[in-house]
C-alpha cells in the first residue's frame, strides 16, 4: 500500500468551505452506492454469508461438529477435506457385514464417521470418503487430513461418553480398538460399530482394504485401492530378487523409551515385510511369537545386519547414540556399522495403502547395492 504524506497548509475560509461542500456531496454518493452493494450481497449470497460466519475452516465443506465433552482435545489446524465426488456416487448402503465377534452389523449411513484406528483412518481417506470422518484416535498420523481432525483419545483406552459427543452415524476400526465394554455401550445407544480383525500380512493388508471399502459401500473402489497396492507390492519382491549375495537379516525392535523393549517375531508384520523383502527376521530366528522382552541373549540369536525401528521409537531413546547403549545392540552386526533404520510407524507397519511403497523402500535399505 502506498504511503500517504499529508503536507498542512493554510487555506482560505472561501477554499476550505467549498472542500467541504464537494467532501458532503461525496460521502453522499458512497452511502448510496454502499447500501446497493449490501443489498444486492443479501439478495444472492445470503448463504454465502451464513457459512462464513459459522464455518471457520478453509472450504466450503460442512465442518466435522465438534464435541460437547470437555474432556477430549479438538484439533486446532485447519481442515482441508478430500472430497471425491464419483466415489461418493459409487457409494451403495445399506450394507451388512459380519464383526471379528460373529455378530451382523448394517452400515446405513456413512456422513459422520468416528475412525478407532489409525490404519483404518489412513484406509477410508484413500477410499475417498475423508469428508465424512468427524474423529479420529490419536494414532491416526497419515493422511495430515486425518491428523487434523478432533480426537477421541487412544484406540486402546476409549470413552464412550466422549465418542458419543460428536453424534456419530457409524464407528469403525480394528480389534485393536477398546475396551470392549465401551464399543458395546455404543452400540447399545444404537451406533453401528464395526470391528475387523486383520492379519499382519501383506496379504493381509490388501483383504482389510477390502473389508472396510465394502461396509462403507464402496466396494469397487476399495478393489481399485487395493489392486494398486498389490502392484507396487509384486514391483517391490521382483526387485528385491534382483538383490545378490546372502540375505541380509533384520530384526524390528519396539521401543518407547528404554523402560519398553520389544523384539518382534512370528506373527507381526514386520517378519512378512522382511520376507518379501527378501531377507531373514531376526526376531523369527530367534523363535519369538509376536513381541517378547528384548535382551542381549535374543540379539546373539538373531545377530540382524539391520535393526528396523520407529521415528518415535528411536527418538524416545534419545536417537541412534541412546540405543547403542542398550545392552546387546553395539555387539551386533547392525550396532557395530551403525545399521539402524527408522520409519514412520505407520507407513511401515500399519499394512494401509502404501504398504507396497513401504516395502520398495525397506528393499532399498537392506539391499544398498540395488540404489545404483
Amino acid at each position: 500500500m502506498e504511503k500517504i504524506r499529508f503536507v498542512t497548509r493554510k487555506i482560505e475560509f472561501r477554499s476550505l468551505l467549498l472542500i467541504f461542500s464537494l467532501v458532503l456531496i461525496m460521502s453522499i454518493m458512497a452511502a448510496c452506492g454502499d447500501n446497493d452493494s449490501q443489498s444486492a450481497e443479501s439478495a444472492s449470497g445470503a448463504d454465502t454469508a451464513s457459512v462464513t460466519k459459522t464455518t471457520p475452516v478453509t472450504s466450503t465443506a460442512t465442518s466435522a461438529p465438534q464435541p460437547t465433552a470437555t474432556s477430549i482435545p479438538t484439533a486446532t489446524a485447519t481442515v482441508i477435506p478430500t472430497t471425491n465426488t464419483e466415489i461418493s456416487a459409487d457409494q451403495s448402503l445399506p450394507v451388512t457385514v459380519i464383526n471379528a465377534d460373529g455378530s451382523e452389523v448394517t452400515v446405513k449411513d456413512t456422513s459422520k464417521i468416528v475412525v478407532l484406528t489409525g490404519d483404518y483412518a489412513e484406509i477410508v481417506f484413500a477410499l475417498g470418503l475423508g469428508d465424512s470422518v468427524i474423529a479420529v484416535d490419536t494414532s491416526a498420523t497419515f493422511p495430515p487430513e486425518a491428523t487434523a481432525r478432533p480426537k477421541i483419545g487412544y484406540q486402546r483406552s476409549l470413552s464412550a461418553e466422549g465418542i458419543l459427543a460428536f453424534e456419530p452415524t457409524l464407528l469403525i476400526g480394528s480389534t485393536e480398538a477398546g475396551p470392549p465394554e465401551v464399543l458395546d455401550q455404543i452400540a447399545q445407544a444404537g451406533v453401528p460399530v464395526v470391528i475387523f480383525e486383520t492379519e499382519p500380512t501383506i496379504e493381509g493388508s490388501a483383504d482389510k482394504i477390502r473389508k472396510i471399502a465394502n461396509a462403507l459401500g464402496v466396494k469397487s473402489v476399495g478393489e481399485q485401492v487395493a489392486t494398486a497396492m498389490e502392484s507396487e507390492v509384486e514391483e517391490a519382491k521382483t526387485l528385491a530378487a534382483t538383490a545378490q549375495g546372502m540375505p541380509p537379516t533384520a530384526v524390528f525392535v519396539y521401543m518407547r523409551g528404554v523402560d519398553t523393549l520389544l523384539m518382534a517375531g512370528i506373527g507381526d508384520i514386520s517378519a512378512d515385510l522382511f520376507d518379501n523383502a527378501g531377507a531373514i527376521s531376526g526376531g523369527v530366528k530367534a523363535g519369538v511369537f509376536g513381541f517378547a522382552p528384548l535382551t542381549a541373549e535374543a540379539l546373539v540369536t538373531a545377530s540382524p545386519d539391520y535393526i528396523v525401528v520407529f521415528e518415535s521409537g528411536l527418538e524416545s531413546v534419545n536417537g541412534i547414540e541412546g540405543m547403542l547403549e542398550i545392552p546387546g545392540i553395539a555387539q551386533t552386526p547392525a550396532g557395530k556399522n551403525e545399521a539402524i533404520v527408522a520409519f514412520d510407524g505407520q507407513y511401515f507397519a500399519g499394512g494401509g495403502p502404501r504398504t507396497g511403497k513401504a516395502l520398495k523402500d525397506l528393499v532399498l535399505v537392506l539391499h544398498p547395492e540395488l540404489n545404483n
